[in-house]
């Protein structure tokens, strides 16, 4: 079977979509750190969709941890298909704006040397909250973290994304070079304000003059929506048949997108406006709606749809009482936190309701539940803080953060291993282990991670009791039962 490349988009297509501009006449103008599935099935399909009129924007992508990402696109050419399934069928696309994968443990000098190069005046981010190698609770940097304190004492040689950055912006300021706009991808609060919080933070530890120079750097925020299950030999099967190449890694996703940008970018930015972004002033109303009606109901339906034996979320959304549950705790206590005039939340919940029932769609549980000790402050906790603060109820939020401790502890309800995969699974596995089969004992324990809780929920009554009662329900009824209750 011939390999998706350059060769192949020379070769006549039927019902494949492929660039419309030629890839020889563009140039890089951005570096992205961490080139994930999201980043290939967002940001680098809205840069596909502008080359054609401005090749100057093209995306060099760098893997920061390991170098599959590398080996599968460079015999591609960098080519990459990406699969949009609805109800209707499976719709192929060949991505054409990513130039180049580089790998930064063994290409470290030369993504160093690119990101100083004046060509570059965008590098952008999408290396998941570990990457910002920060406190979640606080947003600080952990100037305690391994790849931070390597860093500091080796800085023309990082390993961290804000090591990485910052060394950049010293050759460049050695150089008199503009400094690029750093623009964050991820699903994190204030994206821009975390990343320039942690990029200066870690510049003036370095040294002060440099540190004063990158508080200049802008930092735009963003908004990212798009859902992109990991994808499966099936997958590239499937993908192999309907483009007639082998296609090491493509990136199945939905037909939805939303991607909205604060327009601070004084080196320039392509026209983002012009292939669907939305520009703004602020970023952060669109963003906290996101964080909590779709990624806060998307954790707790892993969660709790993981516990109750569903490996999908289109099977969640097959039970009555998860979507009573989703569509309540959106409705009656994650949207009255929000205030966006002009903004119509309902139409909102219901899209995603409709995003979520998607059959097409095999966005696992599992995967969902991934790292939740960095989600979970800005996914539910936020939320609960403020129904908290306004004397409100919060019992289907606590139904969500009492899913992930009983998760969290690594046995299912049938006795079976969970693959817990977070930072702190060590620590909580422990936790879990002391506690036994006590909810009480738990929860004591779990919240005693302040990098998740911060200092204000353990001790506060209010939140044990809703927690703890979930909890207790967990265990002794299981997740299914737990759901109906709580959906009335």
């Amino acid at each position: 079977m011939t390999r998706l490349s350059a060769a192949f988009l020379a070769q006549p297509r039927t019902g494949v979509q492929i660039p419309d501009y030629d890839r020889k006449q563009v140039r890089p103008g951005i570096v992205h750190l961490g080139i994930g599935a999201f980043h290939r099935a967002h940001m680098a399909v809205y840069v596909d969709d502008l080359l054609g009129r401005d090749p100057d924007w093209g995306i060099v992508g760098a893997s920061l941890r390991r170098p599959d990402t590398k080996e599968a696109l460079e015999p591609q050419d960098g080519l990459y298909t990406i699969a949009v399934r609805d109800a209707a069928g499976t719709h192929p696309r060949v991505i054409g704006s990513i130039l180049r994968v580089m790998d930064a443990n063994s290409e470290r000098e030369d993504l160093l040397s690119l990101m100083a190069d004046p060509a570059i005046r965008i590098v952008s981010l999408t290396v998941t909250e570990k990457g910002y190698c920060h406190d979640p609770a606080t947003g600080e940097l952990d100037e305690t973290h391994p790849d931070i304190v390597h860093d500091l004492a080796h800085p023309g040689a990082p390993r961290s994304a804000p090591g990485m950055i910052v060394e950049a912006l010293a050759r460049r300021r050695a150089e008199g070079v503009v400094p690029f706009t750093v623009m964050s991808c991820d699903n994190l609060p204030s994206n821009g304000e975390t990343a320039k919080r942690i990029v200066t933070r870690f510049a003036a530890l370095r040294d002060a003059a440099l540190g004063a120079w990158v508080k200049d750097v802008a930092f735009p925020s963003t908004m990212v929506d798009r859902i992109v299950p990991s994808t499966t030999d099936a997958d590239r099967a499937e993908v192999t048949e309907l483009i007639g190449a082998e296609d090491a890694w493509p990136i199945m996703t939905e037909p939805f997108t939303q991607w909205v940008i604060e327009d601070d970018f004084p080196g320039g930015r392509p026209a983002f406006e012009a292939v669907g972004a939305q520009l703004v002033a602020d970023v952060e109303p669109f963003e906290h709606m996101k964080l909590r009606m779709l990624n806060g109901s998307h954790s707790t339906m892993a969660y709790a749809g993981y516990l109750g034996g569903y490996e999908y979320i289109a099977e969640v959304m097959g039970d009555a009482a998860y979507v009573k549950l989703i569509h309540d705790l959106m409705s009656e206590e994650v949207m009255p936190t929000l205030d966006m005039p002009g903004v119509d939340l309902g139409a909102y919940r219901d899209q995603l309701l409709e995003r979520f029932r998607n059959p097409a769609l095999r966005h696992r549980t599992w995967q969902i539940a991934m790292d939740g000790s960095q989600k979970l402050p800005q996914r539910l906790l936020g939320t609960i803080r403020d129904r908290i603060a306004a004397g409100q109820e919060f019992g289907r939020l606590a139904l969500g953060v009492a899913a992930w401790m009983r998760y969290v502890t690594g046995v299912d309800e049938d006795g079976n291993e969970i693959d817990v995969r977070d930072p702190l699974a060590l620590r909580m596995h422990a936790i879990a282990a002391d506690a036994g089969d006590d909810p009480a004992a738990l929860f004591a324990g779990l919240t005693s991670l302040s990098e998740v809780f911060g200092t204000d929920l353990a001790d506060n009554e209010t939140f044990r009791a809703a927690v703890v009662g979930q909890l207790e329900s967990l265990f002794d009824k299981g997740a299914r039962a737990t759901v109906k209750a709580a959906a009335g």
